[in-house]
């Protein structure tokens, strides 16, 4: 059984939240991510320097775009994103 669980992988190892600050952290510059929920729906909240100067679809626009991995597929561990909240420090 072990075997078969180990194929599966649209399912990140450890938190799914910890996996979406991860990617998100690492994809956007100086950004820092808090991320809760479980269940597939996450609420998120991102600062960081790169936001200057854009609206709010652009802002939510680089962070969904960050996690799009995580969101696509069947079996995705993220289903939806309840709340995002973006802002510039």
């Amino acid at each position: 059984m072990r075997d078969m669980a180990s194929h599966n992988h649209n399912h990140p190892k450890g938190s799914v939240s910890d996996k979406v600050k991860e990617v998100i952290e690492a994809t956007i510059p100086e950004s820092v991510a808090e991320v809760q929920g479980a269940g597939g729906h996450y609420t998120i909240a991102v600062t960081s320097p790169a936001f200057a100067g854009k609206n709010t679809l652009e802002r939510h626009r680089l962070v969904l775009s960050a996690i799009t991995p995580l969101m696509s597929g069947d079996e995705a561990p993220v289903h939806a994103v309840d709340s995002l909240v973006t802002k510039t420090p």
